[in-house]
């Protein structure tokens, strides 16, 4: 069992609704030590009164208010204030087991080459629940797309070393981008093999948000500007727009010498 401090950090804006869900799951976990920082990113409703209740409950959940930055400036103001040598993302309406941190750390306990530790997760919502499948971890499936979900254990010394989640990037899927930097380079990923995480799907979902054509172009265009040493590697040339024909539509035009 890892005696190893994890820090949990949940990001919330305006999510009163699953807010108090989310973090009794997350002091469910069998994990011990843990603290839980709540970052809220100037919310309106009753976001910070929920946190306020169970802080005055429980000396490990830890309230920090800023002004709204978007998620990403959230996350990185919880990691600076976190004092474990573990990181968690946890989003506000997201819930996890309570074996998922435990095994998780001892994972990154005894293998120092492994940088991210995940596991199989659930969708769920009002249309019920449906087994998230992700594609298993490449380098070169990450440079194409991400299978690595958020709410994934990591060292706060990676973090450290990429600057953390990088804040201009404002066109969602922050999560891939922060994969790609901390794994590009090198790194093992393990994914364990139990339901550990549920990702809850409802009408205020970001990745609902996020999925516009336009979205996706600029996306495309902001990880090929921070990362193209990466995609050079693995696709031959930058991301497309249609990503499974990255690597062959660059090959051919570096053929062509068009490229």
């Amino acid at each position: 069992m890892s005696d190893s401090l994890v820090s949990v950090i949940i990001p919330v804006y305006n999510g009163e609704k699953y807010l108090e869900e989310t973090i009794q799951s997350a002091l469910a976990s069998t994990h011990k030590p843990l603290e839980i920082i709540i970052v809220n990113d100037g919310s309106t409703d009753g976001s910070v009164a929920i946190v306020t209740r169970f802080s005055k409950e429980n000396s490990h959940v830890k309230l920090i208010s800023q002004k709204n930055a978007g998620v990403s400036a959230a996350l990185n103001t919880g990691c600076k204030a976190a004092i474990g040598i573990y990181l968690f993302p946890l989003g506000a309406d997201d819930l996890i087991s309570e074996d998922y941190l435990s095994e998780a750390a001892n994972i990154l306990d005894s293998q120092q080459e492994v940088k991210v530790v995940y596991s199989e997760a659930e969708k769920f919502g009002e249309f019920g629940r449906k087994h998230w499948k992700l594609k298993p971890f490449s380098r070169n499936l990450l440079a194409r797309d991400n299978m690595i979900f958020a709410c994934s254990l990591f060292r706060k010394t990676d973090w450290e070393v990429v600057d953390g989640f990088s804040e201009d990037m404002k066109m969602g899927r922050e999560d891939w981008e922060f994969w790609i930097k901390i794994l590009k380079n090198g790194g093992e990923v393990v994914k364990l093999p139990f339901l550990g995480f549920f990702y809850r799907i409802h009408s205020g979902s970001k990745r609902k948000k996020t999925g516009t054509n336009q979205k996706k172009r600029e996306r495309i265009a902001y990880l090929n500007s921070k990362h193209m040493d990466f995609f050079q590697k693995e696709l031959n040339g930058p991301l497309r727009f249609q990503r499974t024909w990255s690597k062959p539509y660059n090959s051919l035009l570096k053929f062509l010498g068009r490229l």
